[in-house]
């Protein structure tokens, strides 16, 4: 798999382009039939001399006019990570300040996307908006590519709930799931597993004390974190070193929170492994969420806590059985 070129300067984008443009947080389903287009294996088919590219902007446009910082569904190297695992040949970040802000919508189209990115195949979203104010919107793109535009229609998906038949695909509704612990929704519109992935740093060794270890996360600053609580979750440790090996997988529970039995004051993320010891500090790890189980809530003694924790670990226990075996078959399949 070749590496995403990430651009800042636009003297070394390769021209010409083929672009989706969007801010793509989350990269989650929506967004990647927006990109579908301009990956280069279809690209290549009838358009070889583009450079397959994904436009986007820095920082979110939202952030830029609130001026308050905005968590995100996958930071920039997340989402970078996401952009090389589809093919995407080059992402070009547009610095999102108040010179870009104030361009009309035809000095958008002429001064970006015709001098500097030299488009020639375009994709965006039905309800793509920009240039100053959001004036701009498809029809002016269409004016300019005609049926060298994709416009991508709204992306639903259905659950066969009759309250809710479907829902739409969004970054906003995925944000929202995730605040409401509804972590089989948010999978499902990212198409993936919601992830936490960060270094694993000192604590205070509670869970040792009381049996349940477990590594504290370092998570990124503007990484969004889901509703404070218990989680089953997937986990892999990325080890650096070849001559190290880990498990590619480790099930195990997952709190997020304030841990008000030990009067905790700052928000952390925490898992326990399950049939795993060694020492973690330093490494990477990465937690896929697979299921909320519980909120946050404080107990009157440590000993309590120790007694929910071991009730956790086997709710979490029994409900991922299923999916070890599946794992356990399909890795005796390989084997054998």
């Amino acid at each position: 798999m070749l590496s995403v070129r990430v651009i800042f300067d636009p003297t070394q984008i390769s021209r010409p382009t083929a672009i989706a443009l969007g801010n793509f947080d989350g990269v989650h389903v929506g967004h990647r039939s927006v990109i579908a287009p301009i990956l280069p294996i279809p690209l290549r088919e009838r358009n070889p001399h583009l450079t397959s590219t994904v436009v986007s902007f820095s920082p979110h446009p939202q952030e830029f006019f609130s001026r308050k910082s905005r968590s995100l569904l996958a930071p920039f190297d997340e989402k970078v990570a996401l952009l090389e695992s589809l093919g995407v040949e080059q992402l070009v970040l547009l610095p999102f300040d108040a010179e870009l802000a104030k361009l009309t919508a035809a000095e958008f189209i002429h001064k970006i996307l015709i001098e500097s990115l030299q488009v020639e195949l375009i994709s965006v979203g039905f309800d793509f908006h920009f240039g100053q104010k959001r004036q701009g919107n498809i029809s002016d793109l269409q004016n300019i590519w005609g049926d060298r535009l994709m416009v991508i229609p709204e992306q639903t998906m259905s659950f066969g709930d009759l309250d809710q038949p479907s829902v739409r695909i969004s970054s906003s509704n995925i944000r929202s799931a995730l605040a409401q612990g509804e972590i089989d929704l948010a999978n499902s519109l990212l198409g993936r597993p919601y992830n936490l992935l960060g270094r694993v740093v000192q604590g205070k060794q509670l869970g040792r004390t009381i049996g349940f270890p477990t590594a504290n996360l370092e998570m990124p600053t503007q990484k969004c974190l889901p509703r404070d609580g218990v989680y089953a979750v997937q986990a892999m440790i990325n080890n650096p070193d070849p001559a190290i090996q880990s498990p590619s997988q480790i099930f195990g529970v997952m709190n997020i929170g304030l841990r008000p039995t030990v009067d905790g004051n700052q928000r952390s993320v925490e898992v326990h492994l399950f049939d795993w010891q060694g020492d973690l500090y330093d490494q990477e790890l990465s937690a896929d969420l697979i299921r909320f189980i519980r909120p946050e809530r404080k107990f009157d003694s440590l000993d309590a806590l120790k007694a929910q924790i071991q009730a956790d670990c086997q709710t979490v226990r029994n409900y991922l059985a299923p999916k070890q075996q599946i794992l356990a078959k399909a890795l005796h399949s390989s084997l054998g």
